[in-house]
């Protein structure tokens, strides 16, 4: 699929909500309270193959029974209240935190109410069992079913999965039709989510020493226009992602990646100061900056003044 699928408000009836949802997420019963509002009802997905973003709504209240096979379904509120059973165990989930319905579970949701949007992130369970080894180098790690957003690494992480959905409805979904860029992306918002989810390891001293640092800092410098994700870096370390992490403020005040925008920017900076590369933009596209919007602000923050200043004093 690899696109936005934009099908509000365009529902004649229940069963074509239902196919729609069926399609894009998830297969359920639902179970709808009332005859009318199918119409209302609102269903947007980004396709990324491995994971799928999706934000739900409905204009009546439903009821939504479903296994959730071969995939895990992290749905976050963005308003209203999520309540579910899964197993013998209730969750109610706000603004602020998320439900993990784990893969081939009976899961329900008695009643989704019109006020409740939620944005929805579905992990293939192959692809979060790779990860999440890659992640954290062993095997018996899980994710929490209850998943709080409102801490430092949380916030993060909801912000990068907001910007994801965001920045594929501002364009039609064309910027992840590229399979690189779909997996890269993929991949950033599971490893995300397992570091922000998943409780820390107990640090072990010989995971932090420098020498991992240097090999990423090595390779971030011969090729800094790679789309690093951080299990690619982790790779090169030979660590684990977040005994990486560790590593990066342990020694450098920084993570990897924010390692990685810096360095980006320097060498931005230069090509403006030498006036070589074309214009603000193509300099910026030809050292891996992808969010542009962003892009100016970070570098006036490190450089105190605009890039486009910078170049025009090469001119």
């Amino acid at each position: 699929m690899r696109h936005l699928l934009q099908s509000a408000p365009r529902f004649e009836d229940w069963e074509g909500v239902h196919d729609a949802l069926s399609n894009a997420y998830f297969p359920h019963a639902m179970h709808p309270k009332a005859v009318p509002g199918a119409a209302a009802s609102g269903i947007e997905v980004v396709d990324l193959d491995s994971c799928r973003l999706a934000r739900i709504t409905f204009g009546a209240t439903v009821g939504i029974d479903s296994d959730h096979p071969g995939a895990v379904a992290v749905n976050i509120p963005l308003s209203g209240h999520l309540a579910s059973r899964i197993g013998s165990m209730n969750y109610d989930a706000a603004p602020g935190r998320a439900t993990a319905f784990p893969a081939d579970t009976p899961a329900h949701m008695p009643a989704w109410a019109p006020d409740l949007v939620v944005l929805g992130l579905r992990i293939d369970s192959a692809h979060l069992h790779r990860e999440s080894e890659r992640v954290f180098a062993r095997k018996d790690v899980r994710l929490p079913t209850d998943i709080d957003l409102r801490t430092p690494a949380g916030a993060a992480w909801f912000r990068m999965a907001r910007t994801t959905f965001d920045n594929a409805r501002d364009c039609g979904g064309v910027l992840y039709r590229d399979p690189q860029v779909a997996d890269s992306v993929a991949s950033m918002l599971v490893t995300g989510l397992l570091l922000a989810a998943v409780p820390d390891e107990p640090t072990a001293r010989n995971a932090l020493r420098p020498r991992p640092v240097h090999r990423v800092v090595e390779a971030m410098e011969a090729d800094p226009t790679r789309p690093w994700t951080p299990v690619d870096l982790a790779e090169i370390a030979g660590v684990s992602v977040r005994r990486l992490q560790q590593a990066f403020r342990e020694h450098l005040g920084t993570t990897p990646l924010a390692h990685l925008h810096d360095l980006r920017l320097d060498r931005i900076h230069d090509d403006l100061v030498h006036g070589r590369g074309g214009t603000v933009t193509e300099v910026a596209l030809s050292w891996g900056i992808t969010h542009l919007g962003r892009f100016a602000a970070a570098y006036r923050e490190r450089f105190g003044e605009l890039p486009s200043q910078t170049l025009a004093r090469a001119a």
